[in-house]
């Protein structure tokens, strides 16, 4: 396939420039979920320079701004959704503008994508004339953790006059200027865990007096596997993974506390149900056999995000227009999760990639690694995808 070689011309350079510039302040200044003020003043202020607003405050420290075409009356609503949170990790990208914040790092590519929401809002705002209905642009905070910024866009009622929604994600795996798309569940569901392993503390040179905390949660990370490995069908995704693991403290002390944390992921409801029902059955009949306790604390998170096939097709339309037929691809969903969910649960949505891997400019880290870089050449494509796409999806339903 050759190298893309997509039609930006909508993203002219000095936008394109400016979306770089919001990009690498965000990265520098990267702030974690549900903390988000400054980046959202920031935000407020660029929307508004150009003429953008009203610009309302939504869910905590998120942003959402209306635009509506002129080109006819029309009651119409499509939503574009850009996240802004950032990740708790120690940045060790080498980029020239590098987190100034010690341990939070846009590691998940948030800023990138805020820059391309805005980017694709000034596009709109120029282009009024060519579409009717509304396109309304949601900065959604705390996209990374609980309580997450989606559910909370729905409860606010942000979505209840909405005919679709739209959301993009960085792709590191997909070479620059690429999209990638595909009908039916695109993430998983995103459940999270703690359980905490009680025994009996004794003396490291007679563990019989006691009941070894620490021995019994490692028993328990490895039964836990065998969920996945031998009780669900490999066609049917679900991902157990433990996180965390914490415990002891002297050297000659068996710890009588131990505590695990982690995820499960599922693509179906009933098997994200079976899953909760053999976690607690397994961790329950591991601690009686050892002779310790167990709690857990299982929270309910994003359901997964599944694509309307009729904005799939949308999608692949603007692409084709932008980036080329050859590089629009139908590609399979991730394991990850994404609180776009709470969008595609609430009305017929899309959630596409695009692609930045590009190995001379050093973007080739996944996703939430210390050294994630994204190649910038591909954000003015990003934007330009984004802006087609809420316009096609407005004329053909007019």
């Amino acid at each position: 396939m050759s190298r893309p070689e997509p039609d930006t011309a909508a993203v002219d350079a000095a936008l394109a420039r400016r979306m770089i510039e919001i990009r690498r302040h965000l990265h520098r200044n990267p702030e974690l979920s549900n903390a988000e003020r400054e980046t959202q003043a920031y935000l407020k202020h660029a929307l508004e320079e150009v003429g953008l607003g009203p610009v309302r405050p939504v869910a905590g420290f998120g942003l959402a701004v209306d635009i509506v075409g002129t080109a006819g009356p029309s009651n119409r609503k499509v939503v574009i959704r850009a996240d802004i949170d950032a990740l708790p990790i120690k940045e060790m990208s080498g980029e020239p503008f590098t987190s100034e914040k010690p341990g939070v790092m846009h590691a998940c590519g948030h800023d990138a994508h805020a820059a391309m929401g805005y980017a694709a809002a000034v596009l709109l705002d120029r282009r009024r004339q060519s579409f009717s209905g509304t396109v309304r642009l949601i900065f959604q905070p705390a996209e990374e953790a609980e309580p997450l910024g989606g559910r909370r866009v729905v409860a606010e009622g942000l979505l209840d006059d909405v005919d679709a929604a739209i959301g993009i994600h960085v792709d590191p795996y997909t070479p620059t200027g690429r999209i990638a798309v595909g009908a039916g569940p695109y993430t998983l569901a995103c459940d999270i865990f703690d359980i905490v392993v009680t025994g009996n503390s004794a003396h490291a040179a007679r563990p019989s007096d006691g009941i070894d905390a620490i021995a019994v949660a490692c028993t328990m990370v490895t039964e836990l596997q065998k969920i996945v490995a031998r009780e669900i069908d490999p066609y049917d995704p679900l991902v157990i993974s433990v996180t965390g693991i914490e415990g002891g403290g002297a050297y000659n002390v068996i710890a009588a506390e131990a505590r695990l944390k982690g995820t499960i992921r599922s693509g179906h409801e009933e098997t994200r149900q079976k899953a909760w029902r053999r976690l607690l059955q397994i961790l329950e009949g591991v601690a009686a056999a050892h002779g310790a306790t167990v709690t857990v604390d299982l929270q309910r998170g994003e359901p997964p995000v599944v694509n309307a096939p009729e904005m799939v097709e949308i999608v692949r339309q603007a692409g084709r227009a932008i980036v080329g037929a050859d590089n629009v691809l139908s590609a399979p969903g991730w394991t990850a999760a994404d609180d776009f969910a709470f969008y595609s649960e609430k009305c017929p949505s899309v959630y596409f990639r695009l692609g930045i891997r590009n190995e001379q400019a050093g973007a080739i880290y996944p996703l939430h690694h210390p050294q994630f870089r994204i190649d910038e050449a591909a954000l003015p494509q990003g934007a330009a995808v984004l802006c087609a796409t809420a316009e096609t999806f407005l004329k053909t339903m007019e």
